[in-house]
């Protein structure tokens, strides 16, 4: 008996010591969210208790000589290993992620409280509420700044400037045990509509939808609807924002999208906002929810210069700019917003009906169409302005995912839809390019290093192009640089009208029926 009472004794005094490193970590978090000001003093035992209650704790006994996680995702991190330890959830991404939201959503105000505070800022300067906003996102675990931080990102110069590319990490992969459980604990279930309706605000999540408890929505006012902004949770860039319909309704380039987009950059002229276009192959991820993204960064194409300038009869104070960039660009500018919009209409209307034969550009087929634009709006000064990028998702037998698409030579980098994001100049490539760039790495610095067989062609090229290496940073630096060339290409083959003359004859011949009656 007296072996059996001191063996219990130790397994409780075990447990203890691992409640009071628990509650450790738990009065960081509370710290840490008060330092950040997402809570006010007063509101400090409150907030605490919350957060032991989902933990299944309920004596609060910390050790202050613990050592203890400094920031909120790892803080997270240890709190979630507990709840797996103490089987109140199970070890897998999802389930860990709603614990987590949901402890997060204890340190955040309610969604009424946080449009007032953004839009008092509003009142005082655009900049500071989306400031404000921003580092809320982020303070609250919403944006995953930890995961993002491990995405791979480097600039290559090219002759229309340099292109950034990044290797997406950011986003954990399931192993398959993983990924088999979920299919069985999966809820056939509709609500929310999709990842991007705005009952997300607050949604606790389930297996096959992601946890949104700490996830809030500024309400955007637009041409008599209502929109919401939030931000990206795996932003790409600089302030990587999304503008989505209150409506679950399909996505749809018209008038009203161009009208949009230039009412937001006028209330929040630092950002620009774009959309993708509204049909498969040359769209976004999803179509079926109407949305926009934007963001406080200057691609390199908001930097391109023109190639040369057209006038437009209608529309005389609309100035027309064809781009130089590897895709077909037109800028529109103009100080109306009401000319500018009108111009993009007549221009839209215009293309979805133009057919150029000899450069495979074909409007419809069987009633299916074909052409569209991806337009991105900017604040210059006075003047707004409209880049519409011409698309085409029309394929045939040579190229079956999309003429105007990646081509399959460059498939081993990039096959992926080319959205709004690639189109501005910013290569999203997938994660097993990691691992796979550094085996052609290796290789240009051996001859027995094994390569992915996609890839192999492409080394072989690069080893006589450059010749053995034997510096890792140089090696490096060729496969950079050569990544960046295929996104070059990607971007080539995503164009309408070639760079050649033959595509800049096909270009100035639509212009010309800009001018011409309808």
């Amino acid at each position: 008996m007296e072996l059996a009472s001191k063996k219990s004794s130790r397994l409780w005094r075990t447990f203890d010591m691992r409640v009071e490193y628990v509650c450790t970590v738990v009065e960081e978090l509370v710290q840490q969210a008060g330092n950040l000001g997402m809570m006010a003093s007063e509101d400090k035992v409150y907030s605490r208790n919350q957060v032991l209650k989902q933990l299944g704790i309920h004596d609060f006994v910390p050790d202050r000589a613990e050592q203890v996680p400094a920031s909120i995702p790892d803080i997270l991190e240890k709190l979630a290993d507990y709840a797996v330890e103490q089987k109140q959830i199970e070890n897998l991404l999802e389930e860990r992620e709603q614990l987590t939201s949901s402890l997060m959503n204890v340190f955040i105000p309610q969604p009424s409280v946080v449009n007032h505070r953004f839009y008092e800022k509003y009142e005082k300067d655009p900049v500071e509420a989306t400031d404000y906003f921003y580092e809320l996102s982020q303070n609250s675990n919403y944006i995953q700044t930890k995961r993002i931080a491990k995405n791979i990102y480097y600039q290559v110069e090219s002759q229309y400037g340099n292109l950034d590319i990044t290797i997406n990490l950011s986003k954990p992969e399931k192993d398959p045990k993983e990924i088999e459980k979920e299919k069985q604990r999966k809820m056939d279930a509709s609500y929310p509509p999709c990842l991007l309706c705005m009952e997300n605000e607050g949604y606790g999540g389930r297996i096959g939808h992601p946890a949104r408890s700490n996830h809030r929505l500024i309400r955007v006012p637009l041409e008599g609807e209502r929109w919401y902004l939030q931000y990206s949770p795996y932003v790409y860039y600089n302030e990587h924002c999304i503008l989505l319909a209150e409506e679950h309704r399909d996505m749809k380039i018209q008038a009203s999208t161009f009208k949009r987009l230039l009412v937001f950059v006028e209330k929040y002229p630092h950002y620009f906002m774009g959309s993708n276009a509204d049909i498969p192959i040359v769209g976004g991820s999803i179509l079926s929810h109407d949305h926009y993204q934007g963001g406080r960064y200057e691609f390199t194409l908001a930097k391109a210069p023109a190639d040369y300038s057209f006038s437009l009869t209608d529309y005389p104070d609309v100035q027309g700019l064809v781009v130089k960039w590897p895709m077909t660009v037109l800028r529109l500018r103009s100080g109306s917003q009401e000319n500018l919009v009108n111009a993009a209409d007549m221009i839209l209307k215009k293309w979805k009906d133009y057919n150029d034969p000899v450069r495979d550009i074909q409007a419809y087929t069987k009633g299916t169409a074909h052409n569209t634009i991806t337009p991105i709006a900017r604040c210059r000064g006075d003047e707004y302005e409209l880049d519409l990028v011409l698309r085409n998702n029309r394929t045939n037998e040579e190229h079956p995912e999309g003429i105007f698409h990646p081509h399959a030579d460059v498939h081993h980098i990039k096959k992926e839809n080319i959205g709004l994001i690639e189109v501005m100049g910013l290569a999203v490539l997938p994660k097993r390019l990691a691992e796979e760039l550094k085996e052609v790495e290796r290789y240009l610095l051996k001859d027995d290093q094994k390569v992915e067989p996609a890839h192999l062609p492409w080394a072989k090229e690069l080893k006589k192009k450059y010749g053995e290496q034997t510096d890792e940073e140089q090696a490096d630096a060729i496969v950079k640089t050569e990544v960046g060339k295929k996104f070059l290409r990607v971007l080539e083959d995503a164009g309408v009208f070639k760079r050649d003359v033959n595509g800049q004859k096909g270009l100035e011949a639509f212009i010309k029926t800009l001018n011409q009656g309808s």
